[in-house]
């Protein structure tokens, strides 16, 4: 799987992990020659698209638009969003952050979390993909 990846905010992402993550996420999940474009971007640019999207006004951590023929589709991470949720779930940004990547990854692959039940399940699938693979 091939990754393009534009940072748009001021701070340091660690590069090689998020491409480690990505690629392994393709093998395991039988992903072949597919493009995924990845975002890092702010507050106010994920809420406008939050809105124009999702009609909710308001951030989020990550947004997921399917592709098609050689996309997978394109993650878009709001990365102050990772560092709060990292403070308050106790973890440290980078495992936030990947768990945000493979979220978004999962959502790419047909998962969905608009219920209760279901983002349970992805929530799972997610932590037990980091705990097996990364």
């Amino acid at each position: 799987m091939k990754i393009e990846i534009n940072n748009q905010t001021s701070q340091k992402l660690d590069l090689k992990l998020i491409e480690k993550t990505v690629k392994i996420f393709g093998r395991v999940y039988k992903i072949k020659n597919k493009t995924l474009s990845l975002a890092f971007v702010c507050d106010a640019e994920i809420k406008k698209m939050n809105l124009a999207y999702r009609g909710v006004n308001q951030a989020t951590d990550v947004l997921s638009f399917a592709g098609e023929g050689d996309e997978l589709g394109e993650i878009i991470i709001d990365y102050g969003q990772i560092k709060q949720q990292a403070a308050e779930f106790k973890n440290s940004a980078k495992q936030e952050l990947i768990f945000i990547l493979v979220h978004g990854l999962l959502h790419l692959t047909g998962y969905d979390d608009k219920t209760d039940s279901q983002r349970k399940k992805m929530i799972k699938r997610g932590e037990e993909f980091i705990k097996n693979y990364l």
